[in-house]
């Protein structure tokens, strides 16, 4: 997901047909491909929704989650998905009903609203600074950025500074840093996401929901003017591109003040059994 080139993105399982599948079976199945989610798709409950997807990590089950949600509307439609309104898609998931548009190039979701928001105590951006390894005055902003995960962000100066960061053991946070490239160039910031698992630091390789808050937090400051591409993944060797605009285009898009886009490619396709 996140990307027009297979094996660069992050990387998703979607269950095309998951009826009749228990909770624990769903969670027993994303335990066992281990990646960062898996998803799957369900006969609708809200007769405005296309379909349902329950999301899980490897451990639990998110409401809302950003790459699974173009990977889940991807699937839904290479499997003959049709939606109830030409060019845009209805989602229903724990985070309630989340409108995806598609076009023949990307799909976008509209950021759903912050469950949190607001600046961050300094204890906690103290903290920040220590799992980063950096001092705390490298430390620009911050901000609560949480639309369902449990997000928080910090900026430092510039994107270089993203790029050199080796965090320490996150300490049960959920981190995002962002730093911005210098006017003009192709992407207007670096991203890196941050969380535990497993006793241990992992680093998501592009992140749907953090750039999905991120981009109302910087919008709403100032700091960037959409349309705008926004990179995650670098330094993973990921080549991941999330791009941002608030278009409203009509009736289909109305209330939407940012949408969350991306290319999503089919890398591996087939039947399992659960």
């Amino acid at each position: 997901m996140f990307t027009a080139e297979a094996y660069l993105g992050n990387p998703l399982a979607v269950v095309c047909d998951g009826e009749g599948l228990s909770t624990h079976a769903m969670q027993r199945f994303a335990h066992w491909t281990n990646l960062s989610e898996t998803a799957f798709l369900l006969a609708p409950s809200n007769p405005a929704a296309d379909y349902r997807v329950r999301i899980f990590t490897p451990t639990v089950e998110l409401g809302f989650a950003g790459h699974p949600t173009l990977g889940s509307c991807h699937a839904w439609l290479l499997g003959g998905g049709v939606a109830k309104r030409s060019g845009l898609v209805v989602q229903e998931c724990g985070a309630g009903l989340i409108r995806v548009r598609h076009s023949d190039q990307q799909l976008a979701f509209a950021a759903p609203p912050l469950r949190r928001a607001g600046p961050v105590n300094e204890a906690t951006v103290a903290q920040i600074a220590r799992v980063l390894n950096i001092e705390t005055s490298a430390i620009i902003d911050s901000q609560w950025v949480d639309n369902g995960p449990g997000w928080v962000a910090v900026m430092l100066r510039d994107a270089d500074a993203v790029l050199a960061l080796k965090p320490a053991f996150v300490e049960g946070l959920d981190i995002g840093v962002v730093g911005m490239y210098p006017a003009g160039s192709p992407c207007a910031y670096e991203v890196r996401a941050f969380f535990a698992k497993d006793g241990g630091t992992v680093e998501d390789p592009v992140t749907g929901s953090l750039n999905a808050s991120l981009a109302q937090w910087l919008l709403r400051t100032s700091r960037v003017v959409a349309p705008y591409t926004a990179s995650q993944g670098v330094a993973l060797g990921r080549a991941g591109r999330v791009y941002i605009s608030t278009e409203i285009d009509g009736a289909d898009n109305e209330g939407a003040d940012v949408w969350v886009g991306g290319h999503c490619v089919t890398c591996v396709s087939g039947s399992v059994d659960l």
